[in-house]
């Protein structure tokens, strides 16, 4: 039977009329001063509401260069229900306002196959907007009548859980008909998020947030997932794709390409001033082979 995934956060996180979403995006990719690269594999972006977060998510896209690519992964975290390991769709189609993306079934099959993955229900897909977030982005990028989509919500990577997957995905990072897409927000910083860290030798609060993003995104950049993990134990910095970030450096380092990461843009939703502020930070970055 085929399932739908709907468009749930359409007309509340992102406009549902379809003219205005394209034009939204478009002005967002006008703005965004970056040219394509070569040999992308994956991009990490944001998946905030677009008012706050779509100048920093053009960045990614706007660096993809889609010939050849025919499959996108997209991994995300999952805010609401708790998973130890990754899982994968039943929808055999999203929506979104700008065409429906049809999912990879056969890929999902051979995935389901392993017994490495839960199968969500369609209510705990249709909740979760991390993965949701990037289908605009993803119809708007890629041509929808020629991409499938692989969606993976992705959860806590206990033991070696990490290393598992990151052996059962590197054969589709290396191959140049797949894409990446890692959905994550990052510092999440505010009494409401019970996350309040503060450097003062950096100045304000939004100079100090801004420092330990950096800290962050440069242990991403070292492509060693054990760096990483060792920042987020430290500094406990409140990035929700924590999980689905680690699992894509845990592909890279079981890969014997030469891959690249950098960072081309970085944003917050509000300067925090004072302790009583919050903010939400997002950042683009690029996965590309040297």
């Amino acid at each position: 039977m085929k399932v739908i995934r709907r468009a749930t956060h359409a007309g509340s996180w992102y406009t549902g009329n379809s003219t205005k979403l394209n034009d939204e995006l478009d002005k967002y990719l006008g703005n965004a001063n970056l040219d394509q690269y070569n040999h992308i594999r994956a991009i990490i972006g944001p998946h905030a509401g677009f008012r706050y977060c779509g100048p920093t998510g053009a960045y990614a896209y706007k660096a993809i260069n889609t010939t050849g690519i025919k499959r996108v992964f997209i991994l995300g975290p999952s805010h609401h229900v708790y998973l130890n390991g990754c899982a994968i769709s039943r929808a055999s189609k999203c929506e979104t306002p700008l065409g429906h993306l049809q999912v990879d079934v056969e890929t999902v099959s051979k995935l389901s196959k392993t017994d490495l993955f839960k199968q969500l229900t369609i209510e705990e897909e249709e909740d979760e907007h991390s993965l949701e977030m990037h289908m605009p982005w993803v119809a708007k990028t890629f041509d929808v009548n020629h991409i499938k989509v692989v969606p993976i919500m992705v959860g806590q990577l206990p033991d070696n859980k990490g290393h598992v997957y990151g052996e059962l995905l590197r054969p589709y990072l290396e191959d140049e008909e797949n894409f990446f897409v890692i959905s994550s927000d990052f510092c999440h910083w505010g009494q409401r998020f019970s996350y309040q860290y503060y450097d003062k030798t950096k100045g304000a609060i939004h100079e100090s947030i801004k420092s330990l993003d950096r800290l962050g995104m440069e242990a991403i950049e070292s492509l060693d997932p054990d760096t990483f993990t060792a920042y987020l134990k430290k500094f406990k910095n409140t990035i929700c794709g924590r999980n689905p970030i680690l699992l894509l450096l845990h592909c890279v380092k079981k890969s014997e390409l030469k891959h690249k990461m950098e960072f081309v843009d970085y944003s917050q939703s509000s300067e925090c001033e004072d302790m009583e502020d919050s903010s939400v930070s997002y950042a683009s970055g690029i996965l590309y082979i040297e």
